[in-house]
């Protein structure tokens, strides 16, 4: 595995692993608010074909649009990310779909001090899941992605707007057929 944007503060305990997400970074592109960034904390692996991905994961949000999950990436204009993000004062579920230009989805998210996130790559089309109790999971989106063989999936998280936030990871696993 190797990181998109390296935090500094970060550490690997087996199959745990946290971070300190730092101020003022995310993954955006265009649609509404115009900007483009490309720096939020990614811990990606290279896969082939179709795959299931899933992460439980923790985090202290505390600012708007603090962010953690899963990133599916296949260059800065392809990716997914997806999980948890802290909108309005609440953890939501949470999916942005980019092909040039992001799209974004929340959806209501039970109270849960870890929540699980999945990914199910079928061809071209990702599938989001989140549980939060590792067994019951809802589908939250389905979506086009790309058609390219590989792509990298891991971990990520991003803090937008403010100072940062620590998010721990755990049992991230790649399956595939």
């Amino acid at each position: 595995m190797d990181w998109h944007n390296e935090p500094e503060t970060w550490h690997e305990d087996g199959d745990r692993l946290t971070v300190v997400a730092e101020g003022d970074t995310d993954c955006w592109r265009h649609t509404r608010h115009g900007f483009v960034a490309d720096d939020a904390h990614a811990y990606l692996q290279p896969v082939s074909g179709d795959f299931t991905a899933t992460v439980a994961f923790d985090a202290d949000y505390g600012t708007q649009y603090d962010q953690a999950g899963l990133m599916v990436r296949a260059d800065a204009e392809t990716w997914l990310k997806c999980g948890v993000e802290y909108v309005d004062g609440t953890e939501k579920a949470s999916a942005v779909v980019t092909r040039e230009y992001s799209d974004w989805s929340v959806a209501p998210l039970a109270d849960a001090e870890t929540v699980w996130t999945r990914v199910e790559r079928i061809d071209e089309t990702v599938e989001v899941s989140v549980s939060t109790d590792g067994d019951d999971f809802r589908m939250i989106r389905q979506a086009y992605l790309t058609e390219a063989d590989e792509l990298r999936v891991g971990p990520m998280a991003a803090a937008p707007q403010g100072d940062g936030f620590e998010v721990t990871f755990e049992d991230f696993a790649v399956e595939t057929p």
